[in-house]
């Protein structure tokens, strides 16, 4: 089996690379320094990791670039592609992650976008060797802005973890770094200076201009100037496997049922301070019993459902602002802002 693996997400439809009213360009298949940069992706990874995941789409996206593998003399038996889970309601990077993560064997993978062509197999290797008892590792910025589809992570942990994000309908990549229970933020200006100088890791290629403008993303100014460890725990096994199982009665319309799961188990993360997962389930509360409010006709019943999902929202944003309060504290600005957007949110519903 397979000690690393290296996950390519390759299955945006990169609508900031179009061309107002021409045909779709697949981005990943543009060339840079005459090269596609899904190649690129590919030739930075493979001195560190024994396989190869590309998460694609669509089939045909699968097929071309199983073409493109062949042609650039690529097609060994340790890179793979794979098509995304299908998931209701939901999909994108959360979704690929979790496809990649799932399809994998190593123990311990590690997430690249295909439009960051110069990723530096030095950094990769710091990463992974920077997971120590972390369940996932990440570069931040001296700014506080954090690599969300960039990092290292164990695989078991992580897969579980995204794949109940995405049941729960959450989309974003950087919730992973809310929901996991230890997170390594290593330090761009401090850490990965000395191996990547000129940090061509982080140039991302977003508009067609960004092909001959290869500018990096790091911010160099800012207080962080260390890393970062930071171990907000993590719900049981047996309680993500609750949590899906909510998820999908909400699926089937079964929202008294979901309710309560909901609220019980929000009541255990709150007890355990696990804010995140705390708020979100206080959140799923909120919308199922919004949901069950919508076909109730009986008066006193509406009354009653109308103020446990006001509650339940407002327990919802009391737990997302505990949890932006931590990360503001260590000052990793991105996750703090996300859990104030939540926060916000959930006080909106609450009338």
């Amino acid at each position: 089996m397979a000690k690393n693996c290296g996950i390519v997400l390759a299955g945006g439809r990169a609508r900031r690379f179009q061309v107002k009213g021409g045909p779709w360009t697949d981005k990943a298949l543009a060339s840079i320094l005459g090269k596609p940069m899904l190649i690129h992706v590919i030739e930075g990874l493979r001195p560190v990791v024994e396989e190869i995941i590309i998460c694609v789409d669509s089939e045909v996206r699968r097929r071309r670039y199983t073409k493109l593998l062949r042609d650039h003399s690529l097609g060994d038996a340790y890179i793979r592609i794979v098509i995304d889970l299908k998931i209701p309601f939901i999909r994108g990077p959360a979704v690929a992650i979790t496809t990649g993560l799932n399809a994998a064997s190593a123990d311990n993978c590690v997430v690249v976008p295909c439009d960051a062509p110069f990723i530096q197999p030095t950094v990769i290797d710091y990463l992974l060797s920077a997971l120590k008892d972390a369940s996932l590792a990440a570069p931040i910025h001296a700014n506080g802005s954090v690599e969300t589809v960039i990092f290292a992570c164990r695989r078991q942990k992580t897969a579980e973890v995204s794949e109940t994000l995405c049941w729960l309908g959450r989309d974003r990549p950087d919730d992973l770094l809310r929901g996991l229970p230890k997170v390594n933020f290593i330090s761009v200006s401090g850490e990965l200076k000395d191996l990547d100088p000129e940090f061509k890791s982080f140039i991302n290629i977003n508009f067609r201009e960004d092909l001959v403008d290869l500018r990096s993303r790091v911010v160099a100014e800012g207080p962080i100037k260390e890393s970062i460890h930071i171990d907000l725990g993590s719900p049981e096994s047996s309680e993500m496997r609750t949590l899906r199982e909510a998820a999908k009665k909400c699926l089937d319309e079964r929202f008294a049922e979901a309710a309560d799961i909901f609220s019980h188990i929000s009541s255990l993360f709150e007890e355990k301070r696990l804010y995140f997962w705390a708020g979100l389930c206080r959140e799923k509360e909120g919308i199922s019993l919004q949901r069950l409010l919508k076909g109730q006709r009986n008066t006193l019943l509406r009354s009653e459902l109308r103020e446990k999902s006001r509650r339940a929202f407002m327990r919802a944003s009391q737990n997302y602002a505990l949890e932006a309060e931590v990360f503001a504290q260590k000052q990793i600005h991105l996750l703090a802002k996300r859990a104030r957007e939540d926060e916000i949110w959930c006080k909106g519903h609450m009338e």
